[in-house]
């Protein structure tokens, strides 16, 4: 058997699993009869990852944290729904195996999937690719939201995975409710940004299938090849607007690279890495998206500020279980502190939105 993936590191105590019951209900479920091992990825903020192996069979289990959470959040039944539905699709995705929704199992709802070997890719500078390459991975980033975006939710099964209409506008309420509900020291910034979002929502594009978290380390390339062998985290998955979900995937060009993992005063040109014109216009060439004067869709800049508002809720409810102890990552409070920058280039990018 191969070596562990990436990322791995022990079981963190305050994400234990009682590896009885888990192995127990795999051999029920799946009928894996072999030694469980477990480990947990450093990654996913919101819900705890494990990586298994049970004989030869190499697994990833998803799971809701432990401890009190925020309503509607670590919604792991709905990635399995959708992963689950994509399967086959022009997507790549993992294979969805099972879902518990027993939390007597391992006390919180869980999901297996199968494991993709590949390669994750942290740095948007991408150092381990030759300029070429690393042009062509991010151009293959925008064509593979593209295709999910080509998707009709009901092709899949999947037309009511979210509110047909008003996408935006429920966002927005969503991550108020959210940033609000976290139990952290409030962001000037976010205060001026909930009253600005409401008054400023361009009105809605087609209903499509959105992942919701479009970042360069969701998506597992080849292990030597630049092709992408799966879309991870569907956790924010619903049915929305494409274009505020594309434009998500355009924040790492605006992000500085000091603590971000952004390009922003990076020279990308030197790199190979295209441009965010460039980014653009490669999706709204396949996805036939009209693009303005200025080389982008119209009211883009709305959808960037929504993007780093709903970024930075994210961050504070980070934060918050941070400070409550249960944060699924070592790292939450200094991500969680993210927040704040977040927020503040939100605020600076909406000032420049024509009304």
């Amino acid at each position: 058997m191969a070596g562990l993936p990436a990322g791995v590191t022990a079981v963190r105590a305050a994400h234990r699993i009682e590896e009885a019951a888990l192995s127990s209900w795999l051999q029920r479920t799946l009928g894996l009869d072999g030694e469980l091992k477990l480990w947990q990825f450093e990654g996913g903020q919101s819900n705890p990852t494990y990586y298994l192996e049970v004989g030869d069979q190499r697994l990833v289990l998803r799971r809701k944290p432990p401890g009190k959470l925020l309503p509607s959040a670590h919604a792991v039944d709905r990635e399995y729904r959708v992963i689950r539905a994509l399967d086959g699709s022009a997507v790549p995705v993992a294979e969805a195996l099972a879902l518990c929704e027993d939390d007597s199992v391992i006390g919180t709802v869980f999901y297996v999937m199968r494991h993709v070997e590949g390669r994750v890719f942290w740095d948007p500078k991408l150092p381990e690719l030759e300029p070429g390459q690393r042009r062509e991975a991010f151009l293959s980033i925008a064509r593979s939201i593209a295709a999910l975006h080509a998707i009709e939710p009901a092709a899949v099964g999947l037309d009511d995975y979210g509110a047909p209409g008003n996408y935006l506008e429920r966002q927005t309420s969503r991550w108020t409710r959210q940033y609000q509900a976290s139990e952290a020291p409030p962001i000037p910034a976010m205060e001026r940004l909930i009253e600005w979002l409401p008054a400023h929502l361009p009105p809605p594009n087609a209903v499509r299938i959105v992942h919701g978290d479009l970042r360069l380390d969701n998506f597992i390339f080849a292990p030597e090849a630049i092709e992408i062998r799966a879309l991870l985290d569907w956790e924010l998955s619903t049915l929305g607007d494409p274009l505020v979900d594309f434009a998500y995937s355009t924040l790492t060009w605006r992000m500085p690279a000091a603590g971000f993992r952004g390009l922003a005063g990076v020279d990308i040109e030197a790199l190979g890495i295209p441009s965010e014109a460039e980014y653009i216009a490669e999706y709204c060439r396949i996805a036939g998206v009209e693009i303005s004067s200025d080389g982008r869709p119209a009211h883009w800049n709305t959808y960037l500020v929504f993007n780093l508002f709903r970024l930075a809720a994210i961050l504070q409810g980070v934060l918050a279980r941070a400070l409550a102890g249960n944060a699924a990552s070592s790292k939450g409070a200094e991500m969680g502190r993210q927040a704040v920058p977040l927020a503040e280039l939100a605020w600076a990018i909406a000032q420049k939105e024509t009304p």
